[in-house]
């Protein structure tokens, strides 16, 4: 079956997975289509060139990235309206995932069509080899590079009962694992480098051992387990205190009680029963 270049007569901007490291995980729709649109947008055309000159691909190439995302994103609309048929890919792996494409797809999904070509996938290929729980799953993708901003982000997902997956560079990963444990706890953790090429290596421990053992170089994925402690709810916290006031304690070693009972602060079983009673 061949591949359609335009739909319903109008001009398409496809959205065109690459390789994640192995270049034949490249799919024949995604090189057919990057055959026959009339021009290409690229995070790095540098990158792109290569994959382009491997499949013998002789296409106008156009810079698209975080940095001009928003005049790029006028300039494919333009394109569009000009009749024209349109790939973006970033470096490696899918548009708008930890990489530009956002901005584009919500500019001219309403007047034009968008259409995704998958393809390798580093979220899905870490995790189904990971041996964690894989479903659900929550992708986080890449931290803020500020320490107490990152540590808050972190803080948000504490409470969630399943996997989450995060992308880290090397440089930042003993510090990130570091902030992991202060956090989380000792939870299991699975870490993924160099997805699809020859040095393809996982890594299983628990947060808070030494990961000596783990080659500091170019990209990851961090998978880390869910939280097997239950939410605290404020029903929890006042039903808690109901049962120790009718023991007969006062409502200060109740506070008290409950704090140590459910394993959180004191001050937020203070602040519950302050709204409670209002």
């Amino acid at each position: 079956m061949k591949t359609q270049v335009s739909f319903n007569g109008k001009p398409t901007l496809y959205l065109i997975s690459t390789p994640i490291g192995n270049l034949k995980d490249m799919t024949y729709r995604a090189v057919e289509v990057l055959d026959k649109v009339d021009v290409i947008y690229a995070e790095d055309t540098r990158v792109t060139v290569k994959l382009l000159n491997h499949y013998n691909i002789k296409k106008q190439l156009k810079m698209y990235h975080s940095f001009n995302e928003e005049t790029a994103s006028e300039e494919i609309l333009n394109d569009l309206k000009n009749g024209l048929n349109v790939g973006l890919c970033t470096d490696a792996g899918t548009p708008g995932i930890s990489d530009p494409g956002y901005e584009v797809v919500r500019k001219v999904k309403d007047y034009f069509n968008v259409v995704s070509i998958p393809g390798a996938s580093a979220i899905l290929t870490a995790l189904v080899s990971s041996g964690l729980i894989p479903q659900p799953f929550t992708f986080i993708g890449f931290l803020d590079k500020k320490t107490s901003l990152r540590e808050k982000q972190l803080e948000s997902f504490k409470t969630l009962s399943h996997t989450t997956i995060y992308y880290e560079r090397a440089s930042r990963i003993p510090n990130l694992l570091e902030e992991m444990f202060k956090i989380f706890g000792p939870r299991e953790v699975v870490i993924a480098r160099e997805l699809t090429k020859l040095y393809e290596s996982f890594y299983t421990f628990t947060l808070g051992e030494a990961i000596s053992t783990i080659e500091l170089k170019g990209e990851f994925v961090i998978m880390v387990s869910g939280s097997l402690t239950k939410e605290i709810t404020s029903n929890d916290i006042i039903e808690k205190m109901h049962s120790l006031l009718q023991l007969g304690y006062t409502k200060k070693e109740a506070i008290r009680l409950t704090s140590e009972a459910l394993n959180i602060g004191k001050n937020r079983v203070y602040e519950e029963v302050l709204n409670y009673e209002k």
